[in-house]
């Protein structure tokens, strides 16, 4: 079976303000964009909720994924295990909590590895991520980001 090839982006106009993620999904000949607004949040919010999404709208479970994007948050926080040590703390003094606990059964579903790329960079996937996550931004079509705490 092929892998699935995933890219995502986060933004946000204001840190917090009003924010959107921007999500590219490629399996086979098959590719699909998902992008939102949320009227109030923050730029690592909206990276994180792109993978949560992204990962959530996978059909079958078990699969290779590789996710690429621009979040050193992201990547660093599962690549190098900060995240389960915050989950044994219970997210003690750790922002985003809500997506966390939202991003580790929809992570346990799937064999993933994150690959970090240079943001606003050459990378025209990235790029196309990015334009998504702007644009929903920026269009005044928010949903609330109903965990987002104002830190």
């Amino acid at each position: 079976m092929s892998e699935v090839i995933i890219y995502t982006d986060g933004s946000s106009r204001g840190n917090p303000g009003p924010g959107g993620y921007g999500v590219v999904l490629m399996w086979n000949s098959v590719r699909k964009e998902l992008s939102q607004g949320y009227r109030l949040t923050t730029n690592n919010r909206m990276e994180l909720m792109a993978v949560i999404v992204a990962l959530e709208a996978l059909k079958r479970d078990g699969l290779q994924v590789k996710i690429f994007t621009d979040s050193q948050y992201v990547v660093n926080s599962v690549e190098k295990g900060w995240l389960w040590g915050w989950v044994k703390t219970g997210f003690k003094d750790k922002k985003n909590k809500d997506l966390w606990q939202r991003f580790i059964p929809a992570f346990k579903k799937h064999h993933v590895k994150f690959n970090w790329v240079k943001g606003h960079s050459t990378n025209p996937l990235n790029n196309r991520c990015d334009e998504l996550a702007t644009q929903a931004a920026d269009s005044g079509n928010w949903l609330d980001d109903v965990g987002f705490d104002g830190e």
